[in-house]
């Protein structure tokens, strides 16, 4: 593979939750050489195999998948943690002469990666954000989530209300600076991506199709031991930013004695929906991206078959 000497091809696949984002970054991997780095905010952390839908051994095969399961579940991680990892992987795949496919639906973070967001010089105060903190603790994150709501609406539609330590975050930067998050981020865009881009996104013409996807998916995982796997955690080190995984905080009230199961199973499939609404919401604003309607075809082979064509076009090889 040809690789050009200023910028480094990337491809992209994303999509909301359960569109076949896995399956085709695989297929795309194997047939560019390509090399997959995730772009989930909960497949990063470890123990939460099966509540993030992390590929297993056999759904990856044999491509290899970078910045899966590396963070332990304790530990807090930011979008410029992950810009910063994300980098060094994409640069180490290029060594290798291979293609860097970045996969996953966590938008925050590949904007922030593909548009160069200058995180150096981002706003801080330890005595704002303890403030803002406490006040969460007082007030409740569906409050602060709709005082965010109020100055910035771009940010509070991409950012759940359960995503406390975002909320705040947004909340912080604009008592620091008047500006909105989604304004600040702009300000701070990198003169220039340091990738040649191409963008994929899967998504469903019937928008119940998708739905009836999450739906399924949420009882194969309750059949392949998502409970088990979030009761370990539970019972163990209690974690930091991973605690916002859909999944997870559903089956709490399921743990402490305070709801049946199935309940909670189907609090996780309406929580998937409107993450999967969001997620949608967000790529939309994207005009690079170009969308695949997975349910406008039968198999995998023309998926791939249209995917070869918007890469030929983009012209990244």
């Amino acid at each position: 593979m040809s690789i050009p000497e200023n910028k480094i091809p990337l491809l992209v696949v994303t999509g909301p939750t359960a569109s076949g984002k896995t399956a085709l970054g695989v297929a795309l991997a194997k047939e560019y050489d390509g090399e997959v780095v995730s772009a989930d905010s909960m497949q990063i952390y470890k123990g939460l195999s099966v509540a993030t839908a992390k590929p297993t051994e056999d759904e990856m095969e044999g491509v290899p998948h970078h910045l899966m399961g590396i963070v332990d579940i304790g530990t807090s991680f930011s979008t410029a943690d992950y810009v910063k990892l994300a980098k060094e992987k994409i640069s180490e795949i290029r060594l290798r002469d291979r293609l860097p496919i970045l996969v996953g639906g966590t938008g925050l973070y590949i904007n922030s990666l593909i548009d160069n967001i200058s995180f150096d010089s981002a706003e801080t105060d330890g005595s704002v954000r303890r403030k803002l903190t406490q006040e969460a603790g007082e007030l409740g994150t569906e409050a602060m989530h709709k005082r965010l709501a109020e100055i910035d609406p771009e940010t509070a539609e991409a950012v759940p209300p359960q995503n406390i330590v975002r909320v705040i975050r947004a909340l912080e930067v604009y008592e620091l600076t008047g500006m909105k998050f989604s304004d600040y981020k702009r300000a701070n865009k990198g003169s220039d991506s340091d990738y040649d881009v191409c963008m994929i996104g899967l998504g469903f013409r019937d928008r119940e199709k998708l739905y009836d996807r999450i739906n399924r998916r949420v009882t194969v995982m309750a059949e392949n031991g998502m409970v088990e796997e979030c009761r370990a955690v539970y019972e163990g080190e209690k974690p930091g930013t991973a605690c916002q995984a859909i999944g997870y905080k559903e089956l709490i009230p399921y743990f402490e004695g305070e709801a049946e199961l199935e309940e909670c199973l189907d609090k996780i499939r309406l929580s998937s929906r409107h993450y999967a609404k969001r997620q949608l919401t967000w790529f939309r604003r994207d005009d690079r991206i170009n969308w695949i309607y997975m349910d406008e075809f039968d198999n995998l082979y023309e998926i791939i078959k249209n995917c070869k064509k918007i890469v030929a076009k983009s012209k990244i090889l």
